[in-house]
């Protein structure tokens, strides 16, 4: 299977791929790449739905545009599971998808206001997009019509079906598809579909109109289901609806995905009947969410030293802008490692949230950001304790940031504390490949390698690169045969090596059913 190069990473990579080769955009048009089989797609089982979106989801996950930011993640997942659960009060989620499809949002590094949905349930959202809302109903009104797209099965009709070939060979195309994007070579896109073991089942997923019309619908009613305000779909429409045509160069892919038609924009306000103004006010949590999206968007030097300057304050807005400025400025301050300048800016965010009595998720958010602050400037007591105003708080973004200041610590009891914690966090969550990539770290000063090499083939594992994982677990079984190995994690280690191995030709197997092609891992 062609796989996106993890070791190169190119601007906006991911953005462009996803929206070109899997939501149908302009890119794909340009390079005149050639269309196959008829428009109106043959039904595809939810297995089989399954498997294609679990093989492109493997590709995404290792590509250095997929993001892992706990705080963000968290954010985007607890707004994203009232919706599913929402989806399945309101019977849009059947029993065979229900526990069969993954039903996970991903975090896309771009500033590019996007989003999309996967085959298998899977719900891509760009920083950029979070950057520009304004309060969580309008993210939700994004997540929420996305989300509605995959329960209406509006992806898997929209796939170009033909019986002579798997959908996991038609996913080797749209990657294909894809690494030629990268290129902006009409001759290497067209080899990537001529030479491609699925040619003759290229699959589209544009959404007609009157899919994004069914989205809009069954995506109003999850997330007022979900507890969500209405208003955020129709605020959200009117939001992008004014930046695209005020500024947009090509930075708004999702109206060109998600045409909105002024009648769209006309149902959506209908829809709100007797709710109220379509105005909304984001809470002080969100818009330091929206603010810290803003800066992790966009790694370049001069887009920082650009949002440093916020440390003024805002020209436009009150309260709760204010803050965020300062938020967004603080840590713009912190990856440019002018620590003085961002301890200065922090205080001044603690005082306004103190004098508008932010509430405690805005709080907690600077909290973080103080430990984040001690962790860059090789302060991990400091980090510690900034950390206890949190109390008894027990989050995944708790645990990371407590081993990344254990990492910067030179107490082999506080490494320890950190290896434990995660290792009870893996033991419930094994497909955590950042939690995987810390404990490797942690290990590796704690003087224990084969544990380390262990872990760094689980992180592998878990981010999909099955190749990558066989790898380090093969290093691993060669350091075990030394005189003193501990005999368990070495017995640990070849049970899962087979288990992989066994993985791989299963994969092998579905993708090429007449046998693995030449200089294939065997």
């Amino acid at each position: 299977m062609n796989r996106l190069n993890s070791t190169s990473p190119t601007k906006r990579a991911l953005a462009l791929l996803l929206s070109a080769a899997l939501l149908g955009q302009s890119a794909l048009a340009q390079v005149n790449l050639p269309a196959l089989g008829d428009s109106v797609s043959a039904d595809v089982s939810i297995g089989a739905e399954k498997k294609l979106g679990d093989s492109v989801m493997r590709q995404i996950r290792i590509d250095p545009d997929y993001i892992d930011d706990p705080l963000l993640l968290e954010y985007l997942q607890n707004t994203f599971q009232p919706l599913v659960t929402a989806a399945r009060k309101l019977g849009n989620i059947s029993d065979d998808t229900s526990d069969r499809f993954a039903w996970e949002p991903f975090l896309v590094r771009d500033k590019s206001v996007n989003a999309f949905a996967l085959p298998g349930g899977y719900i891509g959202v760009h920083l950029g997009l979070i950057a520009m809302t304004g309060a969580r109903d309008e993210l939700a009104s994004v997540l929420g019509h996305e989300l509605s797209h995959v329960t209406q099965r509006h992806i898997a009709r929209s796939i170009v079906g033909d019986s002579r070939n798997s959908l996991l060979a038609t996913a080797g195309l749209l990657l294909g598809i894809l690494a030629a994007a990268r290129s902006r070579s009409v001759d290497v896109a067209q080899a990537a579909v001529v030479g491609s073991q699925a040619a003759a089942a290229q699959a589209s997923l544009n959404f007609s109109r009157d899919m994004e019309r069914e989205a809009d619908r069954v995506g109003f009613q999850v997330m007022t289901q979900a507890g969500f305000a209405g208003a955020g779909m129709a605020s959200m429409f009117e939001r992008m609806e004014q930046a695209y045509h005020l500024m947009d160069s090509g930075a708004y892919p999702y109206l060109r995905s998600h045409p909105l038609t002024s009648e769209r924009i006309g149902e959506a306000r209908a829809r709100l009947g007797t709710q109220g103004e379509t105005k909304l006010i984001g809470t002080s949590e969100h818009v330091l969410m929206a603010a810290r999206a803003r800066v992790l968007m966009d790694q370049r030097a001069e887009a920082w030293r650009q949002l440093q300057g916020l440390d003024a304050g805002s020209r436009q807005g009150q309260g709760v802008d204010q803050l965020a400025a300062r938020y967004t400025s603080a840590l713009a301050s912190i990856k440019l490692r002018d620590f003085s300048r961002a301890e200065a800016t922090l205080k001044t965010a603690d005082a306004l949230a103190g004098m508008l009595g932010a509430d405690p998720g805005a709080r907690r958010l600077l909290t973080y950001l103080h430990a984040e602050l001690n962790l860059a400037r090789g302060q991990p007591a400091a980090g510690f304790a900034a950390l206890e105003a949190l109390g008894n708080e027990r989050s995944r973004p708790l645990l990371m940031i407590k081993s990344d200041l254990a990492q910067a610590d030179g107490r082999p009891e506080i490494k320890r504390d950190a290896a434990d914690a995660l290792q009870t966090h893996l033991s419930l969550n094994g497909h955590d490949a950042l939690a995987w990539q810390e404990i490797s770290t942690l290990w590796q000063q704690l003087n224990q390698p084969l544990r380390s090499v262990r872990a760094q083939g689980e992180a592998r594992a878990a981010l999909g690169d099955i190749n990558g994982a066989i790898d380090r677990l093969r290093s691993a079984m060669r350091q075990a045969r030394g005189r003193d190995t501990d005999q368990i994690e070495a017995s640990v280690i070849d049970a899962r090596l087979r288990s992989l191995l066994y993985e791989q030709r299963q994969m092998l197997a579905e993708m090429y059913p007449r046998g693995v092609p030449p200089g294939a891992e065997p």
